[in-house]
Order: structure tokens, then sequence, then C-alpha cells
């Protein structure tokens, strides 16, 4: 009876979370943090495509911050993956490297949205990928790489700034590499 109660707390709140009044909304990312989980993310990541006073926007991210549900994980790689949440995908990767779980699964995937992103993608998947601690899967490491060599050896031209950005993941991935060889 409990968790049937829990869950409909959470639907309450997710509701109010779409309310168009701002305190109403502040209320309920308040107690997101108490009572959320990682069923909110998405909702969380559909109300940041809406306009939200910047005070919600930050409180909202900051709640992704600190989230440590380890099921957290898979539902936010997810949102970041789903191409409807392009528009705040960078605001979205922000969130991987303040939380407090580790995403060294995902490995391949952060290089490929680096490669397909822009500049500011790509820059803070090289401050997730520098922060992962592993252990990580060699099939990951060659899929990154993989990921990397076929950006080089395409014809699209290329951002000068995230080209310097791809090469200094080349070379974490690198070391990532050499580690799993030694």
């Amino acid at each position: 009876m409990a968790k049937k109660e829990k869950d409909k707390k959470l639907e309450q709140l997710l509701m109010d979370l779409r309310a168009s009044d701002d305190k109403l909304v502040a209320h309920a990312i308040k107690s997101l943090e108490i009572h959320g989980n990682s069923k909110a993310i998405r909702p969380i990541a559909e109300r940041l495509m809406q306009p939200i006073s910047e005070k919600n926007r930050a409180d909202l991210v900051e709640l992704l911050c600190s989230l440590k549900d380890s099921g957290a994980r898979v539902e936010l790689m997810e949102v970041i993956g789903d191409s409807s949440f392009e528009p705040i995908r960078r605001e979205l990767l922000s969130t991987v490297w303040n939380m407090k779980v580790d995403f060294s699964d995902y490995v391949a995937e952060f290089v490929e949205m680096a490669v397909s992103g822009d500049f500011m993608q790509a820059l803070e998947c090289l401050t997730i990928i520098e922060n992962l601690e592993g252990p990580f899967i060699e099939e990951d490491i060659l899929e990154a790489q993989l990921h990397l060599k076929n950006y080089l050896e395409s014809e699209q031209k290329k951002d000068e700034q995230k080209a310097h950005i791809l090469s200094e993941i080349a070379i974490a991935i690198k070391e990532i590499n050499q580690q799993l060889m030694d």
C-alpha cells in the first residue's frame, strides 16, 4: 500500500512540475528532491524543454545532478540519446559529470555524442570521459576509437575548436586502452 501512495505522490509532483505557476513548480522541485526517483528524469527533461524561470531551471538541473539511484544512469542516458531532447543535450550532459554515479559503461556513447554534436557538447563529453573511473570494457573502447576514426576520415568540414576537443578525447581513450592492455 505504501508503494501505491508513493507512486501517487510522485504522479502529483510530476503534474505540478508541468504547471505554469513558478511557485508550484518550485515546490514540486523541492518535493522531488525527497520523493523523486529515476522515473522523474524524462518529465524533468520535458520541463526543461519548455519556458521556465531561470531559478527553476537551475534547480531542475541541480536535482538531476543530485540523483544517486543506479536506475538514474540508464534513464538519463536514454533521455540524452533521444533526439527530441537535442536542444538541452548539453545541459543534460553537464549533469552526468556532476552526478555521483559511474557512467563508464557509456564511454562509446559519449564519444559518439562528441563526434556528432557541436563544440560545447564535445567539451561536456570530454569532461565526462576524463572523469570516468572504469572499469572499461575493451569492446566499448574499440567502438569509441571507431567513432573517432570515422570522424577523422569523413569529408565534412571540421570545426577547428571541436577537432581540438576530439583530439583530447582521442588521447583519453588511448590512455584507457593502454590501461586495459597493461
